[in-house]
């Protein structure tokens, strides 16, 4: 099956929460908030239509099967910066699904101007954390005991971060073009 990749539209609401059900719940814990509560996919679309949010959905066959997300603060001390959030269909992943979204989603930061770029996970994610640093994200931080699960047990949050500007120099001093 092939997947289609949009913007994220108002209408993806209920959709979004079905998608976001349907993940096991670990998958959730480095967004900081629950995705699938109703307010926060509410929250969401609000912060889409405020601009900050750019928010794709990978679609196959009417149902979303991913999503990425390129959250900035541009009001903020770090507007240079942003988060990369990526999520996938637990049957859908490593079928390059989530590299055609973290591709898209450089190319929305290129547009923003955005210089460096952060991905938060747990660091027994290996898929998405392979995933990241095969596009240029190195390890920056690991904040221990940081994320609880509904459970209670609690685990770390590692962060990855891709600095556009090292990126750029470097394929122009082995003469790569991006």
């Amino acid at each position: 099956m092939s997947h289609s990749i949009r913007r994220f539209a108002a209408g993806d609401r209920d959709p979004m929460l079905a998608f976001a059900k349907a993940l096991p719940d670990h998958d959730l814990l480095f967004l900081g908030r629950d995705l699938q509560h109703p307010r926060v996919v509410d929250a969401w679309v609000g912060a889409i239509d405020e601009g900050f949010i750019d928010s794709l959905v990978a679609e196959e066959d009417g149902a979303i099967v991913g999503t990425a997300a390129l959250v900035r603060d541009p009001l903020g001390w770090s507007p240079h910066v942003g988060e990369v959030r990526l999520l996938v269909a637990a049957d859908k992943r490593g079928h390059g699904l989530g590299r055609d979204l973290l591709e898209a989603i450089f190319a929305i930061a290129a547009e923003h101007g955005v210089a460096k770029l952060i991905a938060r996970m747990t660091p027994d994610q290996r898929g998405s954390v392979a995933l990241f640093e095969s596009l240029g994200f190195l390890g920056e931080a690991m904040l221990r005991n940081h994320v609880r699960d509904r459970a209670g047990a609690t685990h770390d949050l590692v962060i990855l971060s891709y600095d556009a500007g090292r990126v750029a120099a470097s394929h122009q001093a082995f003469g790569w073009s991006e």
